[in-house]
């Protein structure tokens, strides 16, 4: 029997998959379950149909993540520290003190995990950092660390 599955099935296949199981499998398990439907020609219609309603979300989604990017791609953040001679920092700069100070300075609300640095600033001066906005999106910002 042909089923589509409408829920992620170990062994079996992923939600949205056209899939061929044996009869009792699928009338007994999957379809009871929930986890598939037959495949219709009704059914796979609207499946491809959803499908590409999805497609067209997902490039939009795209679109507005590259557009904020390039915003992004000019962007020059201030992080203020305290340190003592030489630059060095008492502490150090993280993913989530850049998140912040983006947010202040620039009006840019991005989440500290799609921040992508270095590693831990503990020094003063400009740094680069990779903001992660989509799969294949992302962005390089300049982090300049000041010392108070």
């Amino acid at each position: 029997m042909i089923v589509i599955l409408t829920k992620d099935v170990k062994g079996t296949g992923k939600a949205g998959d056209v899939v061929k199981v044996n009869d009792g499998y699928a009338r007994n398990m999957l379809i009871p379950k929930g986890l598939a439907k037959e495949a219709t020609q009704g059914n796979v219609r609207s499946l491809e149909k959803q499908k590409a309603i999805a497609e067209e979300k997902r490039a939009e989604e795209k679109a507005a993540a590259q557009a904020k990017a390039d915003e992004l791609e000019k962007v020059t953040v201030v992080v203020k520290s305290k340190g003592g001679e030489g630059g060095r920092l008492f502490g150090s700069v993280t993913s989530m003190d850049v998140a912040k100070a983006l947010e202040e300075q620039e009006g840019i609300k991005v989440d500290k995990k799609k921040i992508d640095m270095p590693g831990p600033i503990k020094q003063a001066g400009k740094y680069q950092a990779t903001v992660k906005l989509f799969p294949e999106v992302a962005a390089k910002i300049t982090v300049e660390v000041t010392v108070d």
